[in-house]
């Protein structure tokens, strides 16, 4: 616990470049191995269609908000609500999938954004609000208007 890089084995501290590399290593491994655990991510909406929102926090009352409003206008879309960020759900690249575009509101610079497009190579589109201030479902319906283009 004291911060320093413990001897594979004995436990003992080790400076050890090499020791170093197969402890990360081990430790990235107990954190992936978590994912089995993880229960599937089950889109709110639509199972597939134009627009995936993908959202964490406390996103979900604006997103959820939206999607309703944006449904009962006929638009296809659906809200995947994330409760694990790390690992993320195993199926989360197969209901990526099945909508032709993402749209990632987050209450911070995008960092969620940025994984999502790194891990599943995806042009996740995000929507980063930095103002102390949740967003409103004004807010998320206008930029889903923005990319859905109607």
């Amino acid at each position: 616990m004291g911060g320093l890089e413990k001897l594979d084995g004995s436990g003992n501290i080790s400076y050890d470049p090499l020791n170093h590399e197969r402890m990360v290593t081990l430790r990235a491994a107990k954190v992936e191995a978590v994912v089995a655990d993880v229960p599937d991510v089950v889109p709110a909406g639509d199972p597939d269609g134009d627009l995936l929102m993908v959202g964490w926090g406390s996103t979900y009352g604006a997103i959820t908000a939206a999607l309703g409003a944006q449904r009962a206008k006929g638009r296809r879309v659906g809200h995947a609500h994330l409760r694990h960020l790390n690992p993320l759900p195993k199926n989360l690249g197969d209901v990526i999938g099945r909508y032709r575009r993402v749209l990632v509101p987050e209450l911070n610079m995008g960092q969620l954004a940025f994984v999502l497009r790194a891990k599943y190579l995806v042009d996740a589109v995000g929507y980063p609000k930095v103002q102390g201030k949740p967003f409103k479902q004004s807010e998320i319906e206008a930029k889903m208007g923005e990319i859905l283009g109607r």
